[in-house]
């Protein structure tokens, strides 16, 4: 990678970040928390501009500037017919477009990078528009043409179902001056799709990089029972798997209740972890399930305050003594918390989580749900314990070090 393409006095003056931010989902923000860390610790003073779909969020709990990738140019309003709202829409399409786009470049066209960090973003599962393929595209390909580096650090890949999914992002990879993915199965999926990876590189995921001051410590004192957190999460559909079924998410939720129950019954509470509020209507599907299922049902052993922030998740974590949890950020906070735990896997990238932890015996397919294997495996973990954390410890420590490398290696001339 060799830096340094705009001549300026202070080239570090500005670096532009592009992702799906500002949203509820929390592995997201930890995300941008940890790139935010590294780049005021290896650049101090550099201007950080983000685009992403929620800058007013971002603007108010990090204090950076930030603009949306994809602005607007007339305030939205309801049509009166559909026939009127399809004309508007064709009418206003290629002004909109050209808009947007001159908002892009004005963004990054004094900037010296384009970074593009972690996060599951090369993907068309949830369509090619927001911060999809097609602004991806867009954004580098703008970027590019100001000059600026573009760097893909520590992203996911998959699924892609499209041909013009496909076709945007690997145009955006081909762009790129740095790319590194967080997985080997990342790398090896767009191989399988034809995009060229031989100058792509492995690195773990960025939030491992949250500094070690940012994590609680739990602060129990008094413990009548041993907490499992246990964490549901609402069914991903097609970034799971190619045809979704509602089936799987309702075996889901009947082998976890299963679990559930022998917990109460063998003297365990239960934490209930939502790690995105659009979890929060699962675990009421849960909890009905498990009231409806169990006699004498104590509400008092089954909490399930939701978190609103990585802060708060990370602090509900910490007062786990092991977990359960699907969410793919929920296990890596747990190994930065130092939690033995399951990892039920719903995407690849779980399961590369658990082997770069030396933990895959414990992960468990959501397509295949089997609640007498799940106590199996929660038997297990719980009996090794000791060693599990001991193992844990040493493989975050592993990811830090390695991260530090990455950092080093892209920042080398600030």
């Amino acid at each position: 990678m060799t830096l340094g393409k705009k001549d300026r006095a202070n080239s570090w003056k500005k670096i532009c970040i592009f992702g799906n931010f500002g949203s509820a989902n929390l592995g997201n923000e930890s995300t941008l928390q940890a790139l935010l860390f590294h780049l005021q610790r290896l650049i101090p003073g550099v201007e950080v501009v983000c685009a992403c779909p929620g800058p007013d969020v971002l603007a108010r709990t990090h204090k950076i500037a930030s603009v949306p990738i994809s602005g607007t140019i007339l305030k939205r309003f309801i049509p009166h017919t559909p026939l009127f709202a399809s004309l508007r829409r064709m009418a206003l399409l290629l002004p909109s477009e050209i808009w947007r786009s001159l908002q892009a470049l004005w963004t990054v066209r004094t900037a010296r990078m384009l970074i593009i960090p972690g996060t599951g973003l090369l993907t068309d599962a949830y369509g090619l528009k927001g911060s999809g393929p097609y602004n991806l595209l867009k954004w580098t390909l703008l970027a590019k043409l100001c000059g600026c580096e573009i760097v893909f650090i520590s992203v996911g890949a998959g699924p892609i179902y499209t041909s013009v999914g496909k076709y945007l992002i690997k145009t955006a990879l081909a762009l790129s001056d740095f790319t590194s993915y967080r997985d080997a199965a990342s790398l090896e999926y767009l191989a399988r799709i034809g995009v060229k990876v031989s100058s792509g590189r492995v690195y773990p995921d960025l939030v491992f990089s949250l500094p070690e001051g940012n994590l609680p410590v739990s602060h129990r004192t008094k413990v009548v029972r041993p907490v499992v957190g246990l964490g549901v999460m609402a069914y991903a559909g097609s970034y799971s798997v190619a045809d979704p079924n509602e089936s799987i998410y309702r075996s889901y939720l009947e082998n976890l209740v299963i679990f559930a129950q022998w917990l109460l019954t063998h003297d365990y509470d239960i934490k209930l972890i939502i790690g995105d509020v659009s979890d929060i209507s699962t675990v009421q599907d849960f909890k009905s399930l498990l009231k409806a299922s169990t006699a004498n049902y104590d509400d008092s052993r089954v909490g399930d305050q939701p978190a609103f922030s990585v802060d708060q998740l990370l602090l509900q974590l910490s007062a786990a003594d092991l977990l359960v949890a699907t969410r793919f950020h929920n296990v890596l906070f747990g190994f930065l918390l130092n939690k033995p735990l399951i990892a039920i896997s719903f995407h690849h990238k779980c399961v590369s989580l658990m082997e770069q932890m030396g933990m895959e015996k414990y992960c468990h397919d959501i397509n295949h749900m089997n609640a007498s294997r799940l106590i199996e495996q929660f038997q297990e973990v719980e009996r090794d314990r000791g060693r599990l954390k001991s193992l844990i410890r040493e493989r975050v420590e592993r990811a830090r070090e390695s991260l530090d490398e990455q950092y080093a290696l892209i920042f080398r001339s600030a």
